[in-house]
């Protein structure tokens, strides 16, 4: 699928120079991307360290007609990732509910959805990804790229799977859910948040199912918001 890349140096962050640009007309298809970011940002108001050449910080800019869409858009925007990223990583690509791309289980890139809305409607939605090619210093639970990746390379094959995982409708299908599960990181791990059990993957909706109790009184609760903490191994 076709898109328009807009470039910049330094910015505070691609999300908010998508924001600026969708209020001021930019057309879906377009993708913001920086060589650095001085307030890059992760969910729930985490930073995201964005140095200068060390990753590709971009925003895709997309005006969906399913609202019901947005739910799963984080997912389905890893699932179109992982497979883009298979050829430049070292090692198959890992998924961990909701946004987090690993590999070698370290975290590799992140996904952070932002929509504006009018009259009940969304009018735009800003699709932020943020991928290490190589691992900030300070982070020990990061991973880049293999050493020699090319940025226009990466970009040239994530470009047209963004565009196409954020066409899609309604909540996640089967295969989706499956495709999902071949990938999840955290399937059969036990988790301390957002509830504590054992991760058992995802539904269409995109909750993440974990199972929690034991024996009979064993139950599977679905989690729609928060995030995934896993317990540390002794």
């Amino acid at each position: 699928m076709t898109y328009t890349l807009v470039e910049y140096d330094e910015v505070t962050s691609t999300l908010d120079v998508a924001h600026d640009l969708a209020m001021k007309g930019a057309e879906s298809g377009t993708i913001i991307v920086a060589t650095a970011q001085t307030a890059g940002r992760g969910r729930m108001g985490r930073s995201w360290r964005s140095e200068p050449g060390a990753g590709i910080w971009l925003t895709l800019i997309e005006r969906p007609t399913d609202p019901s869409a947005l739910d799963v858009l984080s997912l389905r925007i890893g699932l179109a990732l992982a497979p883009a990223l298979d050829p430049f990583a070292g090692a198959r690509v890992q998924l961990k509910w909701p946004n987090d791309i690993y590999v070698m289980g370290r975290k590799l890139a992140g996904i952070l959805i932002e929509a504006r809305w009018r009259e009940g409607h969304p009018e735009w939605v800003a699709i932020g990804v943020g991928i290490n090619l190589r691992p900030p210093a300070s982070e020990p639970r990061a991973i880049g790229l293999r050493a020699g990746v090319a940025r226009e390379e990466v970009l040239a094959a994530i470009g047209p799977a963004l565009r196409a995982a954020a066409e899609h409708r309604g909540p996640l299908t089967a295969a989706e859910v499956d495709a999902f599960a071949a990938r999840d990181f955290a399937r059969g791990r036990r988790c301390v948040e957002p509830v504590e059990g054992t991760v058992q993957g995802i539904d269409v909706s995109g909750a993440l199912l974990v199972g929690v109790g034991t024996g009979e009184s064993g139950a599977v609760t679905a989690v729609r918001a928060g995030s995934l903490v896993l317990e540390e191994a002794s």
